[in-house]
């Protein structure tokens, strides 16, 4: 079973797609649509478009493409029942009941909800004889009792069974306790064997509070230190951050991004609440984009050892191609802010305040790294520097930016400024041509369709693939000319497989009285569903008269005539004649 038509209908209806993104991004009207920085790509230049007529949108930039639905189970991580849930719930609505398979939607809540269960019991353990030494750890960091309980820090006992025993008799099947990475298949019968054991937990929290995974230090010196919860559904470690859901609501316009758990927990405890850290992994670029949502500026805190310092170079291209200001923190003597924190004992809030308040943007941090590697006494070393921070300088987009450091570039070499300028600025022309030709590789790319994934006989049919998608934005913005259309052309005379299988389906709604576009998110994959809204969105783009129209069933029927180089070489001498025939009567 499945929800029906009108009640996706009145939930779309009800839920502004506009209204509703934005609330996680920054939209400006562009005649009657709207435009913005892509939520789920870094760029700097607007190409994520919100078509206000039909409530859909399309980013220009990484293709992908929807409804309201779709919207929302991108940007909030949920299958389709979830988002339409979630919108039904923010228009006051009530879902129907029993005519949907929520199978899915089921489990993941299970999961969410032995997460949860597991919260309780690594707390709870803590607090108890099998959590002494976990406890006696955290102490010794310097937690106070409140930030434990804040955190839900907890303690997993040195057992292999204790947390699937306990989920076991609350009812949880090892099916979905396994799907939870909680626990695995336990090789020698027993059942299932814990994840976790002996380690210091802590609960991994997403924005709207759901327990989505779980962090573990070890209290040996067995190898991993720190373990995490594989990628579930509910959580992907290269999506999401540690303690976003505090800092989210710290009023911050600027987050602090930590190497580990024990960093964003001393800090928070010190007043930081805007603290994230990463969960075991490099920074992504998916989650640079989600802190866009969030944020507009990263402060980079991480350790001062060569890991750290190769991990905050690549922290800050990745940060600034999703559009965020960067700065980079510099703790002394080497310490992280944990340690640095504990250091200060009373005054570690108003210590480490003035570092956030001195620390320099990405461009000082790379420039005086950068001069850290050269003989400055040596005209050698004064090259070396100089060559390697123009490179830096004509990375940047701002020409006042760029004006600012050649100055002090200047000073640093005892070099005429306007030397420095005139490299700088032959490198940006270099820069901003072979960008250029990237751009146009793409469009190239973009025109043939070589990358067309959902449509792969797209680009071998090229003629063809282009008038079936005109013909479909067509059809589903003038449905009125359904039984025209079909009198001149039939699905067999299609070319490509998947728009053969859109004009079916799309022929098929409107011959059932049904809007076209309603039920696509539920009928298709992402991927698809980003394909039919970029050829149907296509529809202003198109020549839309009666006269295109015939255009477009003409060149289809041609094209499925026309005979291939393969197929001549094969033919027999009458098969050629009547080829010759039927392309002589076309002609006419």
């Amino acid at each position: 079973m499945r929800l029906s038509d009108d009640f996706i209908s009145e939930v779309k209806y009800r839920n502004d797609l506009g209204e509703l993104a934005a609330s996680y991004m920054q939209l400006k009207r562009r005649g009657r649509n709207l435009v913005g920085l892509c939520p789920f790509h870094g760029e700097k230049t607007p190409s994520f478009n919100i078509y206000t007529e039909n409530g859909s949108f399309y980013c220009f930039g990484c293709g992908t493409g929807g409804d309201v639905i779709t919207f929302v189970m991108k940007i909030e991580n949920l299958d389709y029942l979830e988002a339409v849930k979630f919108l039904a719930q923010r228009a006051g609505m009530s879902m129907p009941e029993d005519d949907y398979d929520d199978s899915m939607s089921r489990l993941r809540t299970r999961i969410y909800e032995a997460n949860r269960e597991a919260a309780r019991f690594y707390y709870k353990k803590l607090g108890e004889r099998e959590g002494a030494e976990g406890l006696a750890y955290l102490r010794g960091r310097g937690l106070a009792d409140s930030t434990i309980r804040h955190f839900g820090l907890g303690f997993a006992p040195d057992s292999r069974f204790s947390l699937g025993d306990h989920l076991l008799s609350k009812g949880f099947t090892e099916s979905e306790l396994i799907a939870a990475n909680l626990v695995f298949k336990s090789r020698s019968g027993r059942g299932v064997v814990d994840r976790f054991y002996n380690r210091v937990m802590f609960p991994i929290i997403d924005v709207r509070g759901n327990v989505i995974a779980f962090g573990g230090r070890i209290m040996t010196d067995q190898k991993p230190k720190y373990l995490n919860t594989s990628d579930t559904i509910v959580f992907n470690k290269s999506y999401n951050l540690f303690s976003l859901n505090n800092a989210k609501n710290s009023k911050s316009r600027a987050f602090i991004l930590c190497e580990g758990y024990m960093d964003v927990i001393s800090l928070n405890q010190a007043g930081f609440t805007e603290a994230i850290a990463t969960l075991g992994t490099a920074l992504t670029i998916d989650q640079a984009t989600l802190l866009k949502r969030y944020c507009d500026e990263v402060i980079i805190c991480y350790d001062a050892d060569d890991a750290g310092q190769k991990a905050t170079a690549r922290a800050i291209n990745i940060l600034r191609s999703a559009g965020l200001v960067v700065r980079v923190l510099r703790i002394p003597d080497g310490k992280d802010p944990d340690e640095f924190i504990r250091r200060h004992g009373d005054k570690g809030h108003a210590a480490f305040k003035n570092l956030l308040e001195s620390s320099g943007n990405d461009v000082e941090y790379r420039m005086l790294q950068l001069r850290t590697g050269f003989d400055m006494t040596t005209p050698q070393g004064k090259l070396g520097y100089l060559n390697e921070g123009v490179k830096i300088l004509a990375e940047l987009d701002n020409p006042m930016e760029r004006d600012i450091y050649a100055s002090k570039l200047a000073d640093d070499t005892d070099v005429a400024k306007p030397s420095i300028m005139e490299q700088i600025n032959r490198l940006t022309r270099r820069k901003a041509s072979a960008r250029r030709k990237e751009d146009f590789k793409k469009m190239q790319k973009n025109l043939s369709a070589r990358d067309d994934r959902i449509n792969p006989q797209h680009a071998s049919h090229l003629r063809a693939a282009t008038a079936e998608e005109n013909l479909i934005a067509f059809l589903v913005n003038n449905p009125d000319k359904q039984g025209y259309i079909e009198s001149r052309i039939k699905a067999d005379d299609f070319i490509t497989d998947f728009n053969r299988k859109l004009y079916l389906y799309f022929l098929e709604r409107i011959k059932n009285k049904k809007d076209p576009m309603t039920a696509i998110s539920a009928d298709f994959t992402a991927d698809e569903t980003s394909q039919i809204y970029r050829i149907v969105n296509a529809y202003s783009n198109i020549r839309s008269t009666p006269q295109a129209l015939d255009e477009y069933i003409n060149i289809i029927l041609e094209e499925g005539t026309r005979m291939t180089a393969n197929d001549i070489a094969n033919a027999s001498t009458d098969d050629l004649s009547e080829y010759l025939r039927k392309l002589a009567e076309q002609k006419k």
